[in-house]
């Protein structure tokens, strides 16, 4: 009887592989419709004004847009990377709601549908892999922690330059004696150093040599400002300054801080002040930034300040 059994659930087992393989996949198809177009400059011009409030009207226009054609991976796209944007910046809501962790599920779904749609984008898989991770750490699911953990490692042999930083800016959030933070704080070195063309003083990581190597195409354009996110650049250097700060490494953080002042769009950045701020108080910042409560948004680790995103983001004040 338990041979018969075994043979059963094998056999309903390979009858539900044929099955699945036989169905035809989503296939791609970009919308072109009022709806969708209204949606997709609804998301851009939320985010570039930093306007969290504007999130909840900005979800109701990309799900419906997304409803009306969901083989769209530049849809699903947006509302993966809205509600990443919904549950990273969540200290801005007082209080915040038990829910907001709901985010973090329907982010990875939806990058999950943009990655399979479009699986050429090196962004969304990086993206999805940090979703997994996240939502691995928040429900304590181990296993689910390691299948983001290779599946940022896969988007990273695909295009380092972003996806270096990316992972490595979720791995902010950990212990700073964690080995997984050391290897965060590690891939931005390594992002810097590719963004450079060489490797970098660890000491005396000054970037002026190689500012010149800007460019708004090829793999290296992760390292600079575009019209995505018009203060990439600075937002780098910030996030990585915090993280060293975290390590106690100060001396070498204010060195960091300092490269955002590179930027030909610094003074026009909206978060400068915070900035400038860090470098005053980096040595206080070290035991704040090692809490993994929220006290405020100069005394928090940058990813969980409430302006995660918008600190590249934001162009507009």
């Amino acid at each position: 009887m338990r041979i018969l059994l075994i043979s059963l659930m094998l056999s309903l087992a390979g009858c539900e592989s044929i099955a699945v393989m036989s169905t035809p996949k989503k296939n791609p198809a970009i919308s072109n419709t009022a709806l969708s177009a209204r949606a997709e400059s609804h998301f851009w011009k939320g985010l570039h004004k930093g306007d969290y409030a504007s999130i909840s009207e900005t979800e109701t226009l990309l799900t419906a847009a997304y409803l009306e054609n969901p083989n769209d991976p530049r849809l699903s796209g947006y509302l993966g990377f809205l509600h990443i944007w919904k549950i990273t910046e969540r200290n801005r809501l007082q209080p915040i709601p038990s829910t907001i962790v709901n985010e973090i599920i329907l982010a990875k779904k939806y990058f999950k549908d943009a990655n399979e749609l479009n699986p050429s984008d090196e962004r969304i898989q990086g993206f999805l892999a940090d979703s997994m991770l996240v939502e691995g750490q928040i429900f304590n699911d181990q296993r689910e922690e390691v299948r983001g953990y290779f599946a940022i490692q896969r988007a990273i042999h695909h295009w380092p330059q972003f996806n270096y930083f990316t992972g490595g800016y979720v791995m902010s959030t950990l212990p700073y004696d964690s080995d997984r933070f050391k290897e965060g704080m590690e891939w931005q070195w390594k992002t810097l150093d590719l963004c450079a063309g060489t490797k970098i003083d660890r000491h005396h990581p000054d970037f002026s040599p190689y500012i010149y190597r800007e460019t708004q195409t090829g793999p290296n354009r992760a390292c600079w400002n575009s019209w995505i996110a018009p203060h990439n650049f600075e937002g780098f250097f910030l996030n990585m300054g915090d993280m060293l700060v975290k390590q106690g490494y100060t001396e070498t953080a204010v060195t960091i801080y300092k490269n955002a002042h590179l930027s030909k769009r610094y003074n026009s950045w909206p978060y400068r002040s915070l900035l400038e701020k860090r470098i005053q108080d980096a040595e206080k910042n070290v035991s704040s930034f090692r809490q993994t409560k929220f006290i405020s948004k100069d005394k928090t680790i940058l990813f969980n300040s409430g302006y995660g995103c918008v600190v590249c983001h934001q162009t507009f004040h």
